[in-house]
């Protein structure tokens, strides 16, 4: 279709799986250099990562392990959407073209960039952590009668169905974008029984009582 983006791996590491059309009946082995279409569903294994660019529009994903993420999934303008796990998504500017046609969607939430870098981590909940290490992120929750909420370069902010998006300094979480890279975000996909590690099951991020010795930063700024 005009106008749809092509996606291509640029590296796959381990078992990096493609739905067609989002067909999991139908799935194949990702290699380097395969293209991918609109609606498909592509699944990395516990040791997966893949990266996975789209050149048209100057977007390049490197997809964890145990991650889930549908292309295009056919909301206008939406490069990816992920089910669950975690990224770290690289946007060059662009010399036309708004930021609408690069948008990344999660459950409760749209992510829109002009030119930056980000980390996105969605739990089993849900629950989704977005760290911005460049540039500024527009938050556009789906809750009815939620503001957009800006998250510039050193912030991270906490969303998900049941919550609006809160913003806070990467700092006081324990968190940069050398420790997002060295250990693949913060462990909240895939562990914590309530998806973020130090969150309560309401969702409400509870004082941080220091560092945690099981991986993952802590959850949350000190105080509320």
């Amino acid at each position: 279709e005009p106008g749809t983006p092509t996606y291509r791996f640029d590296e796959v590491k381990s078992k990096v799986l493609r739905a067609p059309g989002g067909d999991e009946a139908a799935e194949v082995r990702a290699a380097a250099g395969d293209t991918a279409s609109a609606g498909d569903l592509v699944r990395t294994g516990f040791w997966g990562k893949a990266v996975l660019s789209v050149p048209e529009r100057k977007a390049r994903f490197e997809i964890g392990s145990s991650t889930r993420a549908r292309l295009a999934a056919g909301d206008p303008g939406v490069l990816l959407t992920v089910e669950r796990g975690r990224l770290k998504a690289f946007f060059e500017a662009l010399t036309n073209g708004s930021a609408e046609a690069r948008t990344v969607a999660a459950p409760g939430a749209l992510l829109a960039v002009r030119g930056t870098r980000y980390g996105l981590e969605v739990a089993k909940d849900g629950r989704s952590l977005l760290a911005v290490f460049e540039g500024t992120v527009e938050v556009r929750s789906m809750k009815a009668g939620a503001a957009p909420l800006l998250v510039r370069a050193d912030e991270a902010c906490t969303f998900g169905p049941m919550a609006e998006p809160h913003s806070m300094p990467m700092r006081s979480m324990g968190m940069s974008e050398h420790s997002w890279g060295m250990h693949g975000g913060t462990g909240m996909s895939s562990g914590s029984e309530h998806g973020m590690p130090g969150a309560a099951p309401d969702g409400k991020t509870p004082q941080n009582h220091g560092g945690s010795s099981h991986g993952g930063s802590p959850m949350g700024p000190k105080g509320h």
